[in-house]
């Protein structure tokens, strides 16, 4: 089996382009860099995101899937057809991505040849817009993801310590990556938004309750600038928060919530941001963070593990403040705002440690090892 052309299935993902949402990217970044090293990867993509027509990218199979357009069962519904689908095909591994959708994984696991592996980007239960059976059924899941897969993966050491002590659970850490992107002038963002280099505050992520654009928009009413704070992103089944939201940013002219961004005009918003600030309760561990980092903008995000995974401490260029602490988070950019010529600085000296220690090829190589390591156990 090691020596033949392995036929790999990334299963759980919205699908390809990756346009919003981290485990989009993250499937985007690791199959683009397997089909370069010659494994066959399809990923299983549902219609209505991305480019529909599409069945090859970026040396990628792209296999167009219905889902059933819910909240509590667009994941699940697309994970199951996905899942028969790659099991008439017999594919060498099937690769779920998150929670949910790995909830089918016995199927395969016990009716098929194929080895499973599944990273778990964060604890989905624990988000906000689950309601209490949805929350519960997702429990289940996570349960299952720790005995079902022939390899659990996770993206963060906070999730492998949990896996390890919650469910004796031994599990292969492979963190998101970044790439050394080319500074982009500010001409889109100029155009569209009015915004030049270094005088903004930018958030980047879907706007739900777990990443706090809300605290984030009380906190900015307390400082003290003429800096705008942009938030890029939008609602994530949670169309009541998103009102919530526009609401309170009426009330403060300098708030400017400008949707979803994507490709060059995202790349624009990042190269050119003066502060990048993410006050989450709850993350796996962020590609949003890991991509302003990657482009030198100094940081302020709330004290969780994950973000001390990659900040380590608070320090200049990457300055930490408690959860859900309004007037903290306030002070925190006022302080910031206030010293930027340091704090850039600061936001240099992480960019060059980040940079060497997520990268995307160096994930794609412990990716690899793993699949052979479960190829030869097979043979």
């Amino acid at each position: 089996m090691i020596n033949s052309r392995v036929r790999v299935a990334m299963l759980g993902s919205k699908g390809l382009p990756a346009t919003f949402g981290g485990v989009e990217h993250h499937v985007e970044s690791i199959g683009r860099r397997l089909a370069e090293r010659g494994f066959e990867v399809t990923v299983f993509s549902r219609l209505g995101y991305g480019d529909s027509t599409l069945t090859n990218y970026l040396g990628m199979h792209v296999k167009q899937v219905r889902a059933l357009s819910s909240k509590h069962l667009e994941a699940i519904s697309a994970s199951a057809v996905s899942t028969l689908s790659a099991m008439r095909n017999r594919f060498d591994i099937l690769h779920y991505h998150a929670v949910g959708p790995g909830s089918v994984s016995p199927l395969p696991r016990y009716l098929s040849s194929a080895k499973i592996v599944q990273t778990i980007h964060g604890l989905d239960a624990e988000r906000s817009k689950w309601g209490g059976l949805a929350s519960a059924y997702l429990q289940t899941a996570t349960w299952l993801s720790a005995r079902v897969p022939d390899a659990t993966v996770v993206v963060s050491q906070e999730l492998q310590e949990h896996f390890r002590k919650r469910y004796g659970r031994e599990t292969v850490h492979i963190p998101n990556g970044i790439v050394d992107h080319v500074q982009r002038p500010a001409n889109i963002i100029a155009d569209r938004y009015g915004l030049s280099k270094g005088r903004y505050v930018l958030f980047v992520g879907r706007l739900v309750p777990e990443k706090n654009p809300d605290l984030l928009i009380e906190a900015y009413k307390t400082v003290s600038t003429d800096l705008p704070l942009v938030i890029a992103g939008g609602t994530s089944h949670s169309d009541d928060f998103l009102d919530q939201l526009r609401d309170s940013a009426k009330q403060d002219e300098r708030v400017r919530m400008i949707g979803y961004v994507f490709g060059d005009e995202l790349d624009e918003l990042y190269s050119n941001a003066g502060i990048f600030v993410l006050p989450s309760a709850l993350e796996g561990l962020p590609l949003a963070l890991l991509e302003a980092l990657s482009m030198g903008v100094p940081i302020v995000a709330s004290d969780i593990a994950p973000h001390r995974e990659v900040l380590e401490r608070d320090q200049p260029g990457g300055r930490l403040v408690p959860v859900n602490d309004v007037r903290g988070l306030g002070q925190k950019l006022s302080a910031v705002i206030d010293d930027l010529e340091h704090e850039a600085k600061g936001a240099e000296s992480l960019r060059a440690r980040v940079l060497k220690e997520y990268d995307w090829d160096l994930a794609t190589d412990l990716l690899q090892n793993l699949y052979w390591r479960l190829l030869a156990k097979a043979d």
